[in-house]
């Protein structure tokens, strides 16, 4: 049975200042790296073959920190800018609460959570999905079709796309579907790729 596990980045300085964050590179605080090291904390004991992440640095970081904690460093890792966070548009860089008064607040809360509503310059879930999953598809599943142990490291939107995709969720249910940063969430899948259980370490 080949195992999937999901990592979202720790918590990234714009986290902490409650920024809408997108492809801008920033980096963990303190709090993320310590997340991304409890992460490998947590994956002792797994054995992973192979590794993926996005070209942010927020994501490789917590990869190569939980990696180092597990003592699997040297492992194949492919890094693509199509796992990175969905593209905020013209909302990088903006404080989610000052963008709530501009805005309004339900007008923010559909370009965060709805499915094809992009925000001004930006990406809908729908648009971080059109690259997440052919690249999954093309680049990670035949390796899951192998039965091979694999650890994806990426963020809020790109894997909220994928685990859509995983779990058949419909668009209502992955509106509430929130990652928590530096979590840990094994799936076991098939010999068809489908999932068999899930759930976090």
């Amino acid at each position: 049975m080949a195992r999937l596990v999901l990592l979202r980045h720790g918590e990234s300085q714009w986290n902490l200042e409650n920024r809408f964050t997108g492809w801008v590179d920033v980096p963990l605080t303190p709090k993320g790296i310590e997340e991304a090291k409890h992460a490998g904390e947590k994956l002792r004991g797994y054995t992973f073959d192979r590794a993926f992440t996005s070209v942010l640095e927020r994501a490789n970081e917590t990869l190569r920190l939980a990696l180092n904690v597990i003592g699997q460093p040297t492992i194949p890792i492919e890094r693509d800018k199509a796992l990175n966070e969905r593209m905020y548009g013209d909302l990088q860089g903006l404080n989610k609460a000052e963008t709530a008064k501009k805005y309004g607040e339900a007008q923010v809360k559909i370009w965060r959570r709805s499915y094809d509503v992009p925000p001004p310059g930006g990406e809908s879930l729908k648009d971080t999905a059109e690259r997440v999953l052919p690249y999954y598809e093309q680049r990670i599943k035949p390796y899951l079709l192998k039965g091979e142990t694999i650890l994806i490291a990426a963020h809020g939107n790109s894997l909220r796309a994928l685990i859509m995709e995983l779990e058949q969720l419909t668009r209502e249910q992955v509106l509430e579907l929130n990652i928590p940063t530096g979590a840990p969430l094994l799936y076991e899948l098939d010999g068809a790729g489908k999932v068999v259980t899930h759930r976090y370490l």
